[in-house]
């Protein structure tokens, strides 16, 4: 359910946080709502899609603060907004789908994923920071993906984060760099004291360092070339351990100058 966390600020919080159950966001301005992220099924954005409508504001725009599914999944869910993205993203949803790759990824939402799943494209390219609406505005970063989008709503002190923030659940960075993400968590600490990440509980500084520190610990485990597994930390009993072989890879093959798909990816997604 949406959660109100600043006058006209409200969150979709994840019943149950992990991969493939995101959190999503709703900012609202006299000539409408805008919706961050759209969630990754038909359970989760039909729901989601009805509260936004029950809030009695039209959508006009989406943001899209990454590419991968759990974030793009529910853009069809509302067919009249806009949709913002970075090129990165734009260039991702140009592409068709792959549902068979999403049930190997997500098996527990495998039936969710149909044949003819279809995501819609971006509209709006957002290559550099642009004031959206009178109260917010989209920060191109980088890190979990070539670039990501940053939405900041500065009056209330919150940055909606999606994709670039998990926050007691493991990360995934198979087409991004662990070590820039971390660098990155740096800037995104100041711009708000409260983070609405693209998973896991609202949170701030505290969460985000700790996010930072085991993409610290993939890349020194990386760039050690021993592949893991990670020392001891505030990750221990996040869900979605599996991906820690993928990050380390990712950081490792990033290190030699290698920017392909880390295999360990290719084996969870069913394509090896």
């Amino acid at each position: 359910m949406l959660e109100l966390l600043a006058p006209g600020v409200y969150v979709w919080l994840a019943d149950t946080p992990g991969p493939g159950h995101p959190n999503a966001g709703v900012v609202l301005d006299p000539d409408g709502a805008t919706v961050i992220d759209t969630l990754c099924v038909p359970s989760q954005h039909r729901a989601f899609a009805e509260a936004v409508e029950a809030l009695g504001f039209p959508v006009r725009r989406i943001v899209l603060t990454g590419d991968h599914i759990e974030f793009v999944g529910g853009t069809v869910s509302f067919p009249m907004a806009a949709v913002y993205g970075s090129p990165a993203t734009s260039a991702h949803l140009d592409q068709p789908p792959n549902p068979a790759v999403y049930r190997h990824l997500f098996p527990e939402l495998a039936g969710e994923f149909d044949d003819e799943l279809q995501t819609r494209r971006v509209s709006h390219l957002v290559a550099d920071a642009v004031q959206l609406t009178p109260a917010l505005t989209a920060i191109p970063v980088s890190g979990q993906a070539a670039t990501n989008l940053v939405v900041l709503v500065a009056e209330a002190g919150i940055a909606f984060a999606g994709a670039m923030a998990a926050f007691g659940v493991t990360p995934l960075a198979f087409d991004g760099d662990p070590a820039v993400w971390a660098e990155t968590l740096d800037d995104l600490v100041e711009l708000a004291p409260t983070i609405v990440p693209g998973h896991g509980p609202v949170g701030g500084r505290k969460e985000a360092k700790a996010l930072q520190s085991y993409l610290q610990a993939c890349v020194g485990a990386g760039t050690a070339g021993n592949g893991g597994p990670l020392l001891p930390g505030p990750w221990d009993g996040w869900p979605g351990r599996e991906r820690d072989e993928i990050n380390i890879e990712r950081a490792a093959m990033l290190a030699r100058g290698d920017a392909g798909v880390p295999p360990s990816m290719l084996r969870l997604a069913g394509l090896s």
